[in-house]
């Protein structure tokens, strides 16, 4: 299952087309996304975990692999925590969901929109690459992220039981690397991989070894 982020559904992105060939990959969009209904009684994150753990008890019926980006990182390392039973094993992509008082995030929300281009992208060619949020799917993240994406995701990093793989891009410039370290020195047995060249959207921008990490990791299991 692969969680997106806060922006917008990658669509038919290369990467998920290129892990889709070897296993069943299952992509949904937020509630209060693109054209689904509004977030409604969605009200905070645990309310986001029954709501996939619903999904992966009607669809799956069994544990599966959760990887998630930037937000739905936040989301996947909170269904790891609270649903174990269905969380086979992690990946943590760019993830929100900490808060460092000694290195703190930029609102992604109130940036200007050519100093969030260069805070997302190591290369700002590969925007063109990442379909444009539509109105509505903002709204919906700040539920999660603004003011601070802190929702107590540091207490509960220790329940986490899946073997997990964070992976974060070495030049991004609206979660810094200290916060993948983090979220790594969290989780027992955790790796952390960091990938160059690469800003908040490795799986865009380093796409063939963001599918050799993912792969790689989710195949040891």
């Amino acid at each position: 299952m692969f969680l997106h982020g806060y922006d917008t559904h990658p669509g038919e992105a290369g990467f998920l087309a290129r892990l889709a060939a070897g296993r069943r990959v299952i992509a949904p969009e937020h509630p209060g996304y693109g054209e689904s209904s509004a977030a409604g009684p969605l009200h905070d994150i645990v309310d986001q975990v029954l709501h996939y753990r619903l999904m992966v008890e009607q669809w799956v019926g069994g544990p599966v692999d959760v990887v998630g980006h930037c937000l739905g990182g936040m989301i996947a390392a909170e269904f790891a925590a609270l649903c174990p039973h269905l969380t086979r094993r992690l990946v943590l992509v760019d993830s929100y969901g900490l808060w460092l008082d000694d290195m703190p995030l930029p609102d992604p929300f109130v940036i200007r929109p050519a100093d969030l281009l260069a805070a997302k992208f190591a290369d700002s060619a590969d925007a063109a690459k990442v379909p444009a949020p539509v109105m509505g799917n903002h709204a919906a993240a700040t539920r999660f992220l603004w003011p601070i994406p802190e929702r107590g995701l540091s207490r509960r990093l220790p329940f986490v039981q899946a073997p997990t793989l964070v992976l974060h891009g070495a030049q991004d410039g609206l979660i810094p690397v200290a916060y993948a370290e983090a979220l790594a020195a969290g989780i027992a047995g955790a790796q952390c991989m960091v990938l160059p060249g690469a800003g908040h959207f490795p799986m865009i921008e380093a796409e063939d070894a963001f599918v050799a990490a993912v792969e790689g990791f989710l195949d040891a299991g």
